[in-house]
């Protein structure tokens, strides 16, 4: 398994292949340029310069704490890691609505209320401890928006075409599954995030060619307002999240 360089080495690579401006996003960010260059040379970030970050990078808070290799605060982690389940029967109806539809799905999960936490942040099962890795990143990310193993092979698969089993979802966080070109941006298309970021963080690990652009437009048309959904959804509960069914004109169990 390749040795993880670092959330500075990672935000240095984003940032370089952004042809971003340190001094730029530090007013972006609202943060002292010498912190950011102090993080960028290996200083840890504290949790509150990363919420000012994520939003200068277009990035959610909950995916650059993964970045970090930290824990999510737990006002952002998934409400309810029951809902997880759905998510794939809910995508399933999903990307067959037509684009205004669509969006009007999204409308209504974010105009759902925000809900009390009912019982404590789920513990990750022994199977998803992994070693700090750029694939561990990207599971955390998965995780985060309440898709565990299994549901996250059957939404790459919705999104992406892509038919893997949920035991290589699992070697891509453990490191016993390559992390090819063409599978980082199959993880793009649910994650939402520009393959073109998570390949400069991936580093030279990953070739990055022509080959990722054309893979990326045989993605599922809805892709990414499902991208939107997905990660709306981590903040309802299951009843929520049924309710979402409905509106889309199916009933989830």
């Amino acid at each position: 398994m390749t040795t993880y360089p670092g959330f500075g080495v990672l935000l240095e690579r984003l940032v370089d292949h952004r042809k971003l401006d340190i001094g730029q996003l530090s007013v972006q960010a609202e943060a002292e340029e010498s912190e950011l260059q102090a993080v960028l040379n290996g200083a840890t970030p504290d949790l509150e310069l990363l919420r000012r970050l994520a939003p200068a990078l277009g990035l959610q808070t909950a995916d650059l704490f993964a970045v970090a290799g930290m824990p999510i605060p737990e006002h952002l982690a998934p409400l309810d890691a029951t809902a997880g389940r759905l998510v794939p029967q809910l995508v399933e109806r999903a990307v067959f609505l037509p684009p205004d539809r669509r969006s009007e799905l999204l409308r209504y999960a974010r105009s759902l209320p925000q809900e009390d936490r009912t019982v404590p942040v789920r513990t990750p099962r022994s199977h998803e401890q992994y070693q700090l890795s750029f694939g561990a990143v990207l599971l955390h990310m998965l995780a985060n928006r309440n898709l565990d193993w299994v549901s996250s092979a059957k939404v790459l698969y919705l999104l992406s075409g892509l038919y893997v089993s949920a035991s290589t979802i699992g070697g891509v966080g453990h490191g016993r599954v390559e992390l090819a070109r063409d599978l980082l941006a199959d993880f793009a298309v649910v994650l939402g995030i520009r393959v073109g970021d998570l390949a400069a963080m991936a580093g030279p690990a990953v070739e990055v060619n022509a080959r990722l652009g054309e893979h990326i437009q045989r993605q599922h048309s809805a892709g990414p307002d499902m991208a939107e959904l997905i990660a709306e959804l981590r903040r309802l509960s299951f009843d929520q999240v049924r309710q979402v069914g409905v509106e889309a004109g199916t009933e989830l169990r």
